[in-house]
């Protein structure tokens, strides 16, 4: 199932979230170039999509496995009119809006792992990378990266992540249209980037905690060659996971992979 450019553009014509589009059958990196967009000054709303990346990017330097013709993989420009520090509630938003699209295809399967992966089965489909470009404490612009799985089979997955990783096809068994599912995911974003704007952060928080299963759990969490483990409180309003750790002080922990313990 092919990208058909002339039709998406059509469909979202007039939408918040796409009425810019740039389509690329292989590229780098969305995020690379919704970036270089930003600063040539590309309007909000403005999106990046590519059918494959020879540099996707993941979290923490990784590279995210982006073979052609089965995955979504996109980037969206934003420039809220909000603080520096709010920056990280952007990445909240997309996670929400993410597993509130997937929920439809898996009631009840999908849940949040901070800081900004989207699990089914605790088993990763969709990961989530924000860059943003800053003058004083002011945001120019955010670039919201997002990478699902959709139609891979697990067997096409590399070695080193088949065990952890799944999509949509593996999950549902059938074949999804990547051009409804990447409409969907810009309409369902929309509403709850607005949502921030207009009435700020407190719903999306009571959402995103409410599709994390860590909360509440031991977990461990690690930054490079870090460790530290507890338990996880919640979310502070910078995206912080709030931890009460083994030495009895609770810290707001602003980066890292998290894992939750078996207890």
């Amino acid at each position: 199932m092919d990208w058909n450019e002339e039709l998406l553009k059509n469909r979202l014509a007039g939408k918040l979230i796409g009425h810019k589009l740039y389509y690329y059958p292989e590229i780098g990196s969305t995020n690379d170039e919704a970036y270089r967009l930003g600063l040539e000054g590309a309007p909000e709303g403005t999106v990046v999509i590519a059918d494959m990346q020879t540099k996707g990017k993941g979290r923490l330097q990784r590279v995210w496995h982006s073979p052609a013709g089965i995955n979504l993989y996109t980037s969206i420009i934003l420039r809220p009119q909000i603080k520096t520090a709010a920056a990280p509630q952007i990445s909240l938003v997309a996670g929400v809006a993410v597993t509130e699209l997937l929920g439809q295809f898996c009631p009840g399967r999908v849940e949040l792992k901070w800081p900004n992966d989207v699990l089914i089965n605790g088993k990763k489909i969709c990961g989530i990378l924000a860059q943003m470009k800053t003058e004083a404490d002011q945001i120019d612009f955010v670039v919201v990266g997002i990478g699902m799985n959709v139609n891979i089979r697990q067997d096409q997955f590399p070695a080193d992540i088949t065990d952890i990783a799944t999509s949509l096809w593996a999950e549902t068994g059938r074949e999804i249209s990547r051009e409804d599912l990447i409409i969907s995911l810009y309409e369902i974003f929309a509403k709850w980037y607005k949502k921030l704007l207009q009435d700020g952060f407190a719903s999306i928080k009571e959402r995103w905690l409410h599709y994390a299963a860590m909360i509440g759990r031991n977990v461990q969490i690690s930054y490079f060659n870090e460790t530290l483990t507890g338990k996880a409180l919640g979310i502070d309003d910078s995206g912080a996971l709030i931890l009460f750790d083994s030495h009895g002080k609770t810290i707001n922990i602003t980066a890292g992979d998290a894992t939750i313990l078996k207890e």
